[in-house]
C-alpha cells in the first residue's frame, strides 16, 4: 500500500552546454563576469607590463628597444586589451563599492549602472586607444 502512495518525484538537471547559448545573462551579470576576466588578464599579463616598464626606464638604449617594441601592431593590440582591462576593472570596481554601501541596489538602478560601466569603460578605452595609435 505504501508503494501505491509514492508519486514520481520531478527530476531537476543542471544547465547543459547546449542551453548556455539560449541563457540571457542580465547586464549586471555580464559586468561581473567581465570584471573577473579583466582582473585575471591584468594579473596574468603583469610580467609583460613589468618588462615594458623596466625597458622604458633602465637606459636610453633600453628605451629605444621599448619604442621599437611598441611599434609592433600585436604589442599595441595587447596593450589596448590591457587598457580596456584596467579601465573596465576600475569602473566596475567603483560600481561594486557603491553596491556594497547600498547605493543603486534596486534592479533598474543596478541594470543602469551596469550599462553605464560598459559604456564608460569602452569610451575611455577608445580615447586611450586613439592616443596609443597616434591619432591625436
Amino acid at each position: 500500500m505504501a508503494e501505491a502512495a509514492k508519486q514520481a518525484r520531478p527530476e531537476f538537471r543542471n544547465i547543459g552546454i547546449a542551453q548556455i547559448s539560449r541563457y540571457r545573462l542580465p547586464w549586471a551579470g555580464k559586468v561581473s563576469i567581465l570584471h573577473r576576466v579583466s582582473g585575471a588578464m591584468m594579473f596574468l599579463l603583469l610580467p609583460f607590463v613589468l618588462y615594458l616598464f623596466e625597458q622604458s626606464v633602465t637606459s636610453e638604449l633600453s628605451y629605444a628597444k621599448f619604442s621599437a617594441l611598441l611599434s609592433n601592431g600585436f604589442v599595441k593590440l595587447v596593450i589596448l586589451a590591457l587598457i580596456w582591462g584596467y579601465l573596465h576593472h576600475f569602473c566596475a570596481g567603483i560600481r561594486f563599492l557603491l553596491l556594497d554601501v547600498h547605493v543603486g541596489v534596486a534592479k533598474p538602478a543596478s541594470a543602469a549602472s551596469a550599462k553605464a560601466v560598459l559604456v564608460v569603460s569602452l569610451l575611455l578605452t577608445l580615447v586611450f586607444g586613439l592616443k596609443l595609435y597616434g591619432l591625436f
